[in-house]
């Protein structure tokens, strides 16, 4: 009976005592309630398993991970200007022509094709491309001057012919005034021979027509484009009576729009002597100032408006006055400019 008794209080201690030691793992770390839980596809993380990297604490370097070069102290020499450069490159030569590059002959092309057959191509290569002539008339000042006392007209007109370096020129103008005979006129017929492709060197005689004593002048003369557009004319006379005058005329063409033109001219007249009989004295004679506003309606004809401010100086204004001539003035302008 003892022997029964024990068995059976054995039994109902074990459970307990499990139970017992159950409750104290469960303090020790408890158990996460999620445990076993399946997470739902709104819930889960959408980089789980991506690496992501590090925050930096400050922004990135833009030049991390490039070598930068080592100081150069200012003792040292200069770095090399080719360094980097492809060993076998050879820089581009900076000079003349070495000598054997021009010792050949003038016409190569006559070693193998021979003289008879190449003389008639290279005429036509010279005509077609080196030798061409061509022209021009141009019509700078077609135009009436109004002002005090009688009004008059006036005329500026150039044209030329000839090839790329040498040409005949052409110049003529003159004015008078409405009415009466002419007052005074000239032209000029040169030859014109290209300094460069800017400036031309111009050489012949010019006649004058004029109410009084006719001359005929020796030309020399410069004409081209100055810097910054400026049109320059200069020009030195020798009559046949050994008066020397000169003239400079500039004029430059100011763009205001693609159409509209305005155009400041300039002209100067000297003389190292005083002609009494052309009443012209010695020194700066006279001065014309004008300034044109033109409308293109194409390129080859353009009507303006404008003014312009003539003064004499020294004797010549004293031979006006004795001829009883204003000695200067202004005028209005209404004129054409066309050129074909």
């Amino acid at each position: 009976m003892k022997y029964l008794l024990s068995l059976f209080m054995a039994a109902v201690a074990t459970p307990a005592l499990a139970q017992h030691d159950h409750g104290a793992a469960v303090q020790e770390a408890p158990a996460d309630p999620h445990a076993q839980h399946q997470m739902d596809d709104e819930a889960a993380d959408p980089h789980a398993g991506h690496v992501m990297p590090a925050m930096p604490s400050e922004p990135e370097d833009p030049h991390a991970g490039h070598q930068m070069p080592s100081a150069t102290p200012a003792t040292d020499a200069p770095a090399d200007a080719h360094a980097g450069h492809e060993p076998g490159i050879a820089d581009p030569p900076v000079g003349p022509p070495s000598a054997a590059a021009v010792s050949g002959p003038s016409h190569a092309a006559d070693a193998i094709f021979g003289t008879p057959a190449m003389a008639p191509a290279r005429e036509i290569v010279r005509m077609e491309h080196g030798d061409i002539t061509s022209s021009m008339i141009l019509i700078d000042q077609l135009e009436a001057l109004i002002g005090k006392g009688r009004d008059g007209y006036a005329w500026s007109a150039q044209g030329w012919y000839g090839g790329d370096i040498d040409k005949l020129w052409v110049k003529t103008e003159g004015e008078s005034s409405f009415g009466r005979s002419l007052e005074s006129a000239e032209v000029q017929a040169l030859w014109s021979h290209a300094l460069d492709p800017w400036w031309n060197l111009q050489a012949g005689i010019r006649q004058d027509f004029r109410t009084g004593p006719d001359r005929t002048y020796a030309v020399a003369c410069i004409q081209g484009l100055a810097p910054y557009w400026f049109e320059v004319d200069g020009a030195l006379f020798l009559s046949d009576k050994g008066d020397v005058t000169a003239r400079v005329e500039a004029e430059y063409d100011l763009r205001l729009t693609q159409k509209l033109i305005l155009q400041p001219v300039a002209e100067f007249n000297f003389s190292a002597q005083d002609v009494p009989e052309l009443g012209i004295g010695s020194g700066l004679s006279s001065t014309e100032l004008g300034l044109r506003l033109r409308y293109q309606f194409v390129p080859e004809f353009a009507p303006y408006i404008g003014m312009k401010y003539e003064r004499a100086f020294g004797d010549t204004a004293d031979f006006r006055r004795a001829q009883d001539e204003k000695t200067g003035g202004w005028k209005f302008l209404i004129g054409i400019r066309s050129w074909f």
